[in-house]
This record gives structure tokens, sequence and C-alpha cells, in this order.
């Protein structure tokens, strides 16, 4: 990996997703959080290339919706189409005040989730095998808490995956949680071959998504 620029996460961007109120939260992002997430999308996007086989377009979370309540996190994911993300399969690398997420994500907006879901149900065993014990499935991305891949039973796996097929409000992530005083966020370098390693491993979850 050429030309690094992402200098790894400090305690710093945990405190700035602390910050009270819409204001103070967005101005401590912008200038803490968001040059971060900035970088490791830079370095990120040709290893998701070049690992997916499709140009992927990194995005930065810009929260520009929002009129009251402050991002409880912020995020940067990479897609295959280069004006958005959240229509399609995505990867993600994100931060919330106790911990760094790195992910491969469905969201609700996402028209051809269903694709996935029926993939995923009839390969289950695959699935299975393919997603390591510790990491972490959630239903719902707006919550920090997920559920670990060896503490899901395959009854409670395939009905979300039903869910997700079914409810139009449904969606899935998959990935690994750091939690804040992991050693790995602290370097630059060892951070972007972790992200690396676990899209790797979540390669055959966005193949089932549709992707090349």
């Amino acid at each position: 990996m050429n030309s690094i620029t992402f200098p790894g996460f400090g305690q710093a961007d945990f405190e700035a997703m602390r910050a009270e109120g819409l204001e103070g939260r967005m101005n401590a992002i912008i200038g803490t959080v968001r040059p971060k997430l900035e970088a490791a999308g830079r370095d990120l996007a040709p290893v998701l290339s070049r690992l997916s086989g499709e140009t992927m377009t990194p995005h930065v979370a810009k929260h520009a919706r929002r009129s009251v309540n402050p991002p409880a996190d912020t995020w940067v994911a990479w897609s295959r189409n280069p004006r958005g993300y959240k229509m399609h399969p995505h990867f993600q690398v994100g931060i919330w005040p106790t911990h760094v997420f790195v992910q491969f994500a469905i969201i609700y907006e996402c028209p051809d989730k269903g694709i996935f879901a029926e993939n995923a149900l009839r390969e289950m065993a695959s699935v299975r095998q393919t997603v390591p014990g510790f990491f972490v499935w959630s239903k719902d991305h707006m919550v920090p808490e997920g559920t670990r891949h060896d503490g899901l039973t395959d009854d409670e796996l395939a009905e979300w995956l039903r869910r997700l097929k079914t409810v139009k409000a449904a969606e899935i992530t998959c990935g690994i949680h750091l939690l804040r005083d992991d050693p790995v966020l602290a370097s630059g370098g060892k951070f972007l071959r972790k992200a690396e390693e676990t899209f790797q491993t979540l390669l055959p979850l966005y193949r089932m998504a549709g992707g090349v």
C-alpha cells in the first residue's frame, strides 16, 4: 500500500463524537474526524477496487440533513457508484464514541437487498463458515451494538435475512468492532492492513449481494 495518508485514530477522535449539541459535534467531526475518514477513503479505495474488481469510490458522511440532533457516529463508505453508496451494497469504516467499525453494509435504501438475502439464505452453510465468530452482525446501522456471529443461531440469522428480503426498512451489516483502546487504531498502517484483511473476509458477502 503506497503513499499512506491515514494517520490512525486517537482518543481525540472518540471525544469528538461526544461533543455537545449539533453545532459542537459537527465542528468536532469536521475538524478532527472527517480529515481522517477522507484519508482512509483515499488509501483504501484502490485496495477495495483490487479486491472487488470494480472501481470503488469513497463517500464521506456529511450529515447535511441534520437540523437538531448531532450524529452519534460518522463514517466513510465505498461503493461502485461514484455518485453515492446508500442504494448499493457497500463497505464502511466509521467511528462511534466507543469503537471503530469496519464492515459490509446493505441499508434500507438499497433496492436490490433481496438479492443478497436470497443468495445468503441459499448459501447459509458457506456464510456460517466464511464469517469468523468474532465478527458482528447488526440489523440497524443506527445503533452501536451488534450480535457476534458465533452468538447467532442458523435460525436467527435466517430470520434476519428473510426480514431483509421482505421488510422495506430492513437492513444488515457485518464486520468488526475495534474498541477505542485497541492499539491497532493508533497506527495508520496497522489499521489499514486490518481493514484490508476484514474486507477480504467480507468479500464473499459482497459477491452474494451482486458485486462482481
